[in-house]
This record gives C-alpha cells, sequence and structure tokens, in this order.
C-alpha cells in the first residue's frame, strides 16, 4: 500500500505529522512511503533526511493521487479533499462535531476518514491516543509559558539578600494536560494546587505533591472515556464561587476543563478575575474551544488591571519537535496495529472497537452513528 504524508497548510502550524523514525517503521511493514517536499522545514528536516529513512519525496498532487493512505495533522481542505482517491484512507484530526460539512465532502469523496480525536481512550489504544500525547505537552508548556510572563520566580529561594516565597499556582481541570502542568509546577518549586469534578482524581493529584481542593457539587463523574461529565448552570455557579477565593490567591492560575465534543465551559468570570492580584498569570488552554475564561481570546494576551489572561492556541505545537515525534508516533501505532504483514495491506476490521469508534465517513456514507 501507498502512504503518502503531505505538508500541512496552516503557516501557523510549526508540527509535522510523520518524523523519519516513523516511516523507517512504515516500511519495515511493506508499506511505500512517499512524502511531500518540504515536509519537514518547520523542525529543521530536509527531504534528504526523510530520503535517507526510506522515503520518496514527490509533489503534492503527485502524492495525493497515488496515496491509498494519508497521513496528516490537521484536518484537509475542501480542495484536498478533491485531490482525494475513492477508497483512500485518511487518517488526522477532523473536529467531526464541529465540521459537518467536512465530514459530509469526505462521504461524498467516498474516503474512509479516521479521525484521531475520536480514537477510545481504552488500555490497547494507549500508543495511538493522540489527544493525550498532545495534551501533556500543552500542560507542560501552560506552565513555562506562564513563568515566562510572571514577574516573579517559581522556586522558593533563600539568599544572603533575603527569602523569595514560591509562587502558588492553581489548575482548574485534572486530565493529562492538567496533570501534566501540576507536575511541571511542582518541579519549578512552586506551591500547586489543583481542582476537578471529579473526586477519582484526588489521589493524583495528592501524589504529585499538590493539594486538591475539595468542592461540593453533588453528583458529578466522568464519562465512559475518562472526560468530566457536563456540570449543569447551578453546580457551575457553586463551583465558581468556591474558585474565586483560590484564584485571588493566586499568582498563576490554568484552566483546562473541555467537554469533549462540546464548548468549554466558563469557569473563571471577569469578575473573578478582577479580584486577582495585579502581576498574575491565567493561562486559558480551552481558548480554541471557546475559554474557561471571560474576556480570553485566541493568540492574544488580554490586559486586565494588570492581570493578564493568555489565550494561547496549539500549546503543544509551541514545542512542535517533541509534539512531531509523539503525534508520529501515535500514527504509527495507528497503522501498524491494523496492518497485516502477511499480505502487507491495513485492514479495515470496521467491527473492530477501536475503528468503530474513530472511521466517520466510508462507502460514501457517514458510518459513525454520533454524526450521521
Amino acid at each position: 500500500m501507498r502512504i503518502f504524508v503531505p505538508s500541512e497548510t496552516d503557516r501557523s502550524e510549526t508540527r509535522v505529522p510523520v518524523a523519519p523514525a516513523t516511516v523507517a517503521k512504515l516500511l519495515k511493514l511493506g508499506a511505500q512511503v512517499s512524502v511531500q517536499s518540504q515536509l519537514g522545514k518547520t523542525l529543521h528536516l530536509s527531504d534528504d533526511d526523510y530520503r535517507k529513512a526510506g522515503a520518496e519525496v514527490v509533489e503534492r498532487a503527485n502524492g495525493f493521487a497515488a496515496a491509498d493512505i494519508v497521513l496528516r495533522l490537521r484536518k484537509p481542505a475542501r480542495e484536498d479533499i478533491a485531490l482525494l482517491r475513492k477508497d483512500c484512507i485518511h487518517i488526522s484530526y477532523l473536529d467531526p462535531f464541529n465540521e459537518p460539512q467536512l465530514v459530509r465532502a469526505l462521504a461524498a469523496a467516498g474516503v474512509t476518514a479516521v479521525s484521531m480525536e475520536m480514537i477510545p481512550r481504552s488500555t490497547i489504544a494507549q500508543k495511538m491516543d493522540a489527544l493525550s500525547s498532545q495534551a501533556n505537552l500543552a500542560g507542560y508548556n501552560a506552565v513555562t509559558l506562564a513563568a515566562t510572563h510572571l514577574d516573579k520566580i517559581f522556586p522558593m529561594m533563600t539568599t544572603p539578600s533575603g527569602t523569595i516565597p514560591p509562587a502558588k499556582v492553581f489548575v482548574i481541570g485534572v486530565g493529562v494536560a492538567g496533570l501534566q502542568a501540576i507536575a511541571t509546577a511542582k518541579r519549578l518549586g512552586a506551591a500547586v494546587e489543583a481542582f476537578d469534578t471529579r473526586p477519582v482524581v484526588e489521589e493524583q493529584v495528592k501524589s504529585l505533591g499538590a493539594r486538591f481542593v475539595k468542592v461540593d457539587l453533588g453528583e458529578t463523574g466522568q464519562t465512559a472515556q475518562g472526560y468530566a461529565k457536563e456540570l449543569t448552570p447551578e453546580q457551575l455557579d457553586k463551583q465558581r464561587e468556591a474558585m474565586a477565593k483560590h484564584c485571588a490567591q493566586s499568582d498563576v492560575v490554568i484552566t483546562t476543563a473541555q467537554i469533549f465534543g462540546k464548548r468549554a465551559p466558563r469557569i473563571v468570570t471577569a469578575a473573578m478575575v478582577e479580584q486577582m492580584k495585579p502581576g498574575s498569570i491565567v493561562v486559558d488552554m480551552a481558548v480554541e474551544s471557546g475559554g474557561n475564561v471571560e474576556g480570553s481570546k485566541l493568540d492574544e494576551t488580554v490586559d486586565v488591571n494588570g492581570v493578564k489572561i493568555l489565550g494561547v492556541g496549539n500549546l503543544a505545537g509551541r514545542t512542535a519537535r517533541a509534539a512531531s515525534e509523539m503525534y508520529s508516533n501515535n500514527l504509527g501505532a495507528f497503522v501498524d496495529h491494523f496492518w497485516d504483514k502477511e499480505n502487507k495491506t491495513f485492514r479495515l476490521d470496521l467491527t473492530n472497537d477501536i475503528l468503530k469508534g474513530c472511521v466517520i465517513t466510508h462507502g460514501g456514507e457517514i458510518l459513525n452513528p454520533q454524526f450521521k
């Protein structure tokens, strides 16, 4: 089978879908791999780096025309869909909850579209879980970004000139990104508190050396995929009331709360930001899906009476090389898991639980029942 890896067309995207090391692994499976010229330019990877790994370097249109499988990072543009062969397997982020027209276009083109966001969070699928791999790096980058903007240091420092107390960091939302934010802030020496609507994560927070903030919200929990369940308006009000005190006492607030497939919940209000100390930093990690913080703007820094609200998109991309390597490994693991090594082809077993979750379109139809 012929696998093609195109360059990303979004100029702000510094990550690449497939690294040379993954090319070599795909070739060992028996696949033919081609990449678009200048694929790795943003990571200072040359075409020769991919050639040495065994890939053929081709022009974009030629790569699409010959591909049985396309591996990429971001969702395809409409003009790219027109270049895909019927029955081609296209594997990337798709944002299917918010892109119904894109899903319909992929179905109409006869493309088998796989959404990396929809890979189930199960033990067997851990190596393929791109949401987790990128969220890990996003959590790390949120903390280092806050440290860069904060006008004080994170660790306690005792010197002949005096003792500097540690920065106080408050993390709201303890998923993959939140846990990495907690761990990174602790490694930098901050005093860390964290809150989540799921009481089950308390032990994880404590194991990282942080304090878990308890708020009695009544019945809460998590979905089968491990995501926090959506709160009622009454629960959100109660949560905000409790959060206000902790935000006011913190030097850095990092919000990570997202609801899979829905708009991010508004957790930090303008009134809460106004109560924070001038010089404090708020990092809204959910800004791309609507934002947790009132007043945050995508890819902008908003100053509210000296409090900076950072709404940085694509946080994982701030460490593009590591993010690319991890996403590339996710794609490689996905292809390897479903590869028929005897016949050297991709096994599209639509009865498989993983594929049932992430295959959105196939055979000219929208296959996934959530999007029909």
